[in-house]
């Protein structure tokens, strides 16, 4: 098996399904997960394949932008490719449970350190510096207001009330990008999402210093 090869076609199949999505859920942001997840990976000592194929299909069939709320894009491309059915099991898991689900949503502990390490990458792209420009493309892309100060920030109970909601962009970090730093798997994604939680924190701060400013 050719992993070098099936990873380049992989890369090129996930860049034209994404071609025309928002700037938040692009191939840009596919590429920054997967060069974080071969970061973690390795730091981690996780099966590199298996993460880096993972991360380059996590978004394909993303509930933002289908309809269809089973990851069959991602499983017909596993076939295509026809890959031993026990990495094509992994590789499909890992798709399937990276989604954050709701702030009071209990979700299980991630069952390999490929899926801690995928799920990390893709949290850590969440926050920070862009973390905070994607917020704000997708708020643009769902014609949500920056901020309304007689809303407040919801509780998420199910998936559902998470994926329905219809807040402001600055709720969505106290709804979510605030609590993804104590939500990562691995000790090396810890280190990287304090300072990158401590800028959103300014951030936010900073925001609200210039709403609220009178003289």
């Amino acid at each position: 098996m050719d992993k070098a090869a099936i990873i380049e076609k992989t890369k090129e199949h996930v860049q034209t399904i994404l071609i025309d999505h928002d700037a938040s859920h692009d191939w840009w942001h596919i590429e920054r997960v997967w060069k974080m997840a071969r970061y973690l990976a390795e730091e981690e000592r996780a099966d590199l394949f298996i993460v880096e194929m993972a991360a380059l299909l996590h978004d394909v069939d993303d509930w933002k932008f289908n309809q269809n709320s089973e990851i069959l894009k991602a499983k017909n491309w596993l076939c295509h490719l026809q890959l031993p059915q026990n990495i094509i099991n992994q590789v499909c898991y890992i798709v399937e449970n990276v989604t954050f689900k709701g702030n009071l949503v209990q979700t299980s502990s991630p069952k390999s350190i490929e899926e801690s390490v995928v799920q990390d990458a893709d949290r850590l792209d969440a926050i920070g510096a862009i973390g905070i420009a994607r917020a704000f493309s997708y708020g643009g892309y769902k014609k949500r207001a920056l901020y309304n100060p007689m809303i407040s920030p919801a509780q998420h109970n199910t998936f559902d009330e998470y994926k329905n909601q219809e807040g402001t962009t600055l709720n969505h970090f106290h709804e979510k990008l605030f609590l993804l730093k104590d939500k990562m798997n691995t000790e090396s994604a810890k280190k990287i999402a304090d300072e990158r939680h401590a800028f959103m924190e300014k951030f936010v701060s900073q925001f609200l210093q210039e709403w609220n400013f009178s003289k």
